[in-house]
């Protein structure tokens, strides 16, 4: 059949097409996607403007019809922490809801942590033994470990990238004091939540997926992504030390001229590299593998074995 994945996140609002078969992993058939940056068109209160209402329910419809185009025979579509977390949250998902039919669910950072890891899991295999997985997004940070397909720890935190860009950065390049307190932040927002991963059990496999992750990795050698899903790629933790101090003193423009770096994203990565540095440092992480499935593809394969069991 084919299944249609409609993610809300706070920067890409993405709809993926994939063909799916019991006991078969889902292709992906098409991709319909733009950087709507909800978690810029916040304001002071939280609340999402009108604007970026009224944008998101445009793509939403836009995607619907796309959906509609390409066959799909049914369309899950969920939203992550830009809308979790807007006290008009709620609204904006009935103006949604009211101008295109869609039913957008909100996943809780729970919830986004359980599914990721279930696709980082279903990639990787039983053989990669206990996974730490790492995963940036625009509005947070999801932290989860497991030997299952089911974590036995995890976590998310308001840390993701164009969050901390949006909260802590007033010039561009920053200076060097909004990295260091940033920094400060970020690291003691992490070191909290150590002990509750580390107690479970020391990984065997480690695992950062997320755009953020596959940039920075790029920038540090890795394959491009015109490669392929199965090319290993990996980033090491000196490597991402190095290039996150040379992410501070460049422009956003500076950044969207190096290998990888969309325009779009390269305002927030040096935000994604400091919190990416932080949980490297401090799990004691040398190097971790680029996963190419993560919260999309864990939906899907969620959806798939509901259907199919």
């Amino acid at each position: 059949m084919r299944l249609g994945v409609l993610d809300v996140g706070s920067t890409t609002v993405h709809l993926l097409v994939v063909d799916a078969y019991p006991g078969a992993a889902p292709r992906p058939a098409f991709s319909y996607k733009t950087e709507l940056r909800l978690a810029q068109l916040l304001d002071d209160r939280g609340h999402l403007v009108e604007e970026g209402a009224q944008r998101l329910a445009a793509f939403v419809a836009d995607a619907a019809q796309v959906a509609e185009d390409k066959g799909v025979e049914q369309l899950v579509a969920f939203a992550t922490s830009a809308i979790r977390e807007a006290p008009n949250g709620d609204d904006v998902l009935t103006s949604v809801h009211d101008q295109t039919g869609i039913d957008l669910t909100v996943l809780s950072g729970a919830d986004e942590a359980r599914l990721t890891f279930l696709a980082v899991r279903r990639w990787f295999g039983w053989s990669s033994g206990r996974l730490l997985v790492f995963d940036i997004g625009g509005g947070s940070l999801e932290v989860a470990t497991g030997i299952d397909e089911e974590p036995d720890g995890a976590f998310s935190l308001p840390l993701g990238a164009g969050r901390l860009t949006r909260e802590w950065f007033t010039s561009d390049p920053p200076v060097k004091d909004e990295v260091r307190l940033m920094r400060k932040h970020v690291r003691a927002e992490i070191a909290r939540h150590v002990p509750e991963i580390e107690r479970v059990g020391l990984a065997s496999h480690v695992v950062g997926t997320s755009k953020t992750f596959r940039q920075l990795a790029r920038l540090t050698g890795a394959a491009a992504s015109s490669e392929g899903p199965y090319v290993p790629r990996h980033l090491t933790h000196e490597a991402l030390a190095e290039w996150t101090q040379r992410l501070a003193r460049m422009s956003a423009a500076e950044r969207s001229a190096l290998p990888g770096v969309s325009e779009g994203r390269a305002e927030q990565l040096l935000a994604g590299a400091i919190v990416a540095d932080a949980a490297m440092d401090l799990f004691d992480v040398r190097r971790l593998e680029i996963g190419p499935w993560a919260l999309r593809e864990g939906v899907i394969l969620r959806r798939l074995d509901m259907m199919f069991q």
